[in-house]
């Protein structure tokens, strides 16, 4: 069934599209600025500038009926094709700053009316002129976006009007002085500053595919009525400076803004010809901008206290609210009066409208989305093309207002990202994404490459909630720039398979709200241990496996037993084993202190050190110091203990302070007390279960030398792992 909202008012292709984009194309600078361009760049430059900036827009008109004929192009127009494609908060992004450069268009387009009148009736006020214009021309959208449209038909009579007066004149005297390229002027205008003056001229084709919403079939209408307003444009574009060639001469051309009066038949025509192409840019500015606001409110692109402005009126679901408000914010820029400071960045907002569009289309089309699938089709490459001739084109016109834009576009889409909107469509971004993992997936297949190793982490956390600083410290060491999966693994026929995703989403939305950036696996087993092993040996995509499976302490006796042989297991099965064993009382303490006990650089110490060292790279560890601690039996192997650590500390490039211990007479165990019972966290080595035919009795013994000290991390490397080329050491210190 049709939503309300959703029905056309039955505008058709030469109505809806056509009329109000050729209105925009053939605007003042035909009027008032074509014979500066002929006169400072000549025939043939003229010629190049008019092919140049038309070839741009065509690019950008084909990516445009590319997207129209794949999906209903909706309220909106542009802002509706580009969030659909490239997602919300790049459309609204794009979207917010395209409704004002539209509103303040409006403002702009009847004070340049206003400029004309005055000068032929100089008693009026400009001010009050241009203010009366821009209410009428709100009256006129309000009333009815058809009435507009058929207020444009007589605009469009004007300006055929002074065309055809224009083609019929006469040459002024001492025509034939221009040359075919460049100016005889005495200081030559350079070619691209010419350009970027026209360039604005061919800019109109947004006026039709705003009107989206109002056409009844906008998936015909649109591609034929914007690439006619194209084809028409550049065809009278082309045709009017080998006149003014001809009838023309140089300084008049350069001097004179309406000089196209002086070699018409009826000069009065030309200026209804300026009135009209100013009313109708206006009329056109002021019907898009609602329509845009009206998509942006609906969408919940806006604040929620603005979503009054979503709202339609009449059968035809016209955004009267919506006009109003555009409205005033015309009258407002009318009064400023002076818009020339902000006029090139809306110039800006307008032409990175064209450069998103053209890069939706070309992703769509280079990624082969199966849903992609236009009547209209068009090579990437032409749109990628289009999408530089807009950039090289924005910073030609001006490069400062350029960066203004940028900048002003990425805020809005921070802001939008932050509010984390949600939307019921998908967007071309996941296919991009899922196209760079594949190839991605691909290129890291093969051996393990140890210069750009870093932690691939399996967190058997549980319920996260019960265990969050596990999932935090396995963040502090992926940083967001490794892949870190959370797993839970409950007891068998608890959850059926849709509740397990269910559960699944649960975890991501608990973790993704406070800040953790992860993967998430549930899964059921008869019995847990069994469980978490046929998920680390089943878990992965090809070689792209977890290298690392970080575990809580288990202290249970009833679980120690299998727990164990987990930790077996996993050794043979060539992955690191990292065991977080928590003070609760403390817990990471002040973050200021590591403590590493060394064992050797082949052995456990390669891992230890890097994970310490991605530790103090996160934020809150980034004022921990690493102390690198070594024991030794007597003094006479101190120094070169000592010495084999400084080489390493320095050859590694991780900041680090060594420190070695004789033992004397100590155990071990009691060396351990002493000196690391103010750290905030230890790291100690563990012994490989192949080495201890009674691991169990091992790993017991090991927990209880970790009573009452702080919370400490202990490392199992996986065996024939080269950790001595991750950390840039092939030393192994004793």
């Amino acid at each position: 069934m049709t939503n309300a909202k959703e029905k056309k008012s039955g505008l058709g292709m030469f109505g809806g599209v056509y009329t109000p984009s050729i209105l925009t194309i053939l605007g003042v600078i035909m009027y008032l600025r074509f014979g500066w361009v002929v006169g400072n760049a000549g025939l043939l430059g003229t010629l190049a500038i008019v092919t140049l900036a038309n070839v741009i827009t065509f690019l950008t008109a084909l990516s445009i009926c590319a997207i129209a004929t794949d999906k209903v192009v909706r309220v909106g127009g542009a802002y509706y094709m580009i969030s659909r494609s490239l997602g919300l908060e790049t459309g609204g992004a794009v979207g917010i700053p395209l409704y004002f450069a539209q509103a303040f268009s409006v403002a702009l387009y009847t004070i340049g009316f206003a400029e004309s009148v005055v000068r032929v009736f100089p008693n009026l006020s400009q001010l009050y002129v241009a203010l009366i214009v821009t209410v009428l021309v709100g009256i006129l959208a309000i009333t009815s976006a058809s009435i507009a449209i058929k207020a444009q038909y007589f605009i469009m009579a004007a300006i055929a009007l002074s065309l055809i007066s224009f083609f019929f004149g006469k040459p002024m005297a001492e025509a034939g002085d221009i040359a075919m390229w460049g100016s005889t002027a005495e200081t030559p205008i350079p070619f691209w500053t010419v350009f970027a003056v026209f360039f604005p001229a061919v800019t109109g084709i947004m006026s039709g595919v705003n009107m989206s919403g109002d056409l009844k079939d906008p998936i015909k209408s649109i591609p034929f009525g914007t690439l006619a307003a194209v084809a028409t444009g550049y065809l009278i574009y082309m045709i009017i400076p080998l006149f003014l060639f001809q009838r023309g001469n140089t300084a008049s051309l350069i001097n004179d803004p309406l000089v196209m009066q002086k070699i018409s038949l009826w000069a009065p025509a030309i200026l209804l010809g300026v009135w009209g192409a100013t009313l109708s840019s206006a009329i056109g500015s002021i019907l898009g901008a609602p329509r845009v606001l009206q998509a942006l409110a609906r969408d919940g692109v806006l604040p929620s206290w603005l979503g009054f402005l979503g709202s339609g009126s009449g059968r035809d679901d016209e955004p009267r609210i919506g006009t109003i408000v555009t409205l005033g914010v015309a009258i407002a820029a009318v009064c400023i009066g002076d818009l020339n400071l902000i006029a090139p960045v809306l110039t800006m907002f307008f032409l990175t409208t064209y450069f998103v569009l053209n890069v939706s289309a070309g992703i769509e089309t280079f990624l082969q989305s199966p849903s992609f699938r236009p009547t209209f089709r068009v090579h990437w490459a032409l749109s990628l093309l289009g999408a530089l001739g807009c950039l090289g084109v924005m910073f030609l016109i001006n490069a400062i207002a350029t960066i203004v834009a940028a900048l002003i576009v990425l805020c809005i889409y921070i802001w939008l990202q932050r509010r984390e909107l949600e939307t019921a469509w998908g967007d071309v971004r996941r296919g991009l994404w899922m196209a760079l993992i594949s190839k991605a997936i691909y290129q890291v297949l093969g051996t393990d490459d140890s210069k750009n190793w870093r932690p691939h982490i399996l967190v058997l956390s549980g319920t996260p909630r019960k265990r969050w600083s596990l999932i935090e410290l396995a963040d502090t060491f992926s940083h967001n720039r490794a892949l870190m999966t959370v797993a839970s693994i409950l007891p068998a026929g608890s959850r059926d398979a849709g509740q397990q995703v269910k559960l699944e989403t649960t975890i991501r939305d608990y973790i993704s709200k406070r800040g953790i950036r992860a993967l998430v696996r549930v899964s059921t087993a008869e019995e847990p241990f069994t469980g978490a092993m046929n998920l680390i040996e089943t878990y992965g995509l090809g070689d792209l496996i977890p290298n690392t499976i970080l575990l809580g302490a288990s202290e249970s006796p009833e679980r120690l037993e299998p727990y164990c042989n987990l930790i077996k297991n996993i050794h043979i099965a060539e992955r690191n084993v990292v065991i977080f064993r928590e003070n609760p009382e403390l817990v990471f303490g002040k973050r200021r202190r590591i403590d590493i006990w060394w064992g050797g650089v082949q052995t456990n110490g390669g891992l230890m050190l890097m994970l310490a060292y991605l530790l103090r790279t996160d934020i809150e560890w980034r004022n921990a110091q690493i102390y690198l601690k070594l024991v030794v039996h007597d003094e006479a192997g101190a120094q070169a203990a000592r010495q084999n650590l400084e080489d390493l500390i320095t050859t590694s490039r991780i900041k680090a302070e060594p420190i070695v211990i004789v033992a004397g007479d100590r155990p071990f165990d009691q060396i351990l007390h002493e000196s690391s019972t103010h750290a905030d966290l230890v790291f100690l080595g563990m012994a490989r279960p192949t080495e201890h035919p009674d691991f169990f009795h091992y790993y017991t013994t090991l927990q209880e030398r970790m009573q009452r000290l702080p919370s400490t991390v202990f490392v199992l490397a996986a065996p024939n792992y080269a950790f001595a080329e991750v950390i840039g050491s092939n030393r192994n210190s004793t």
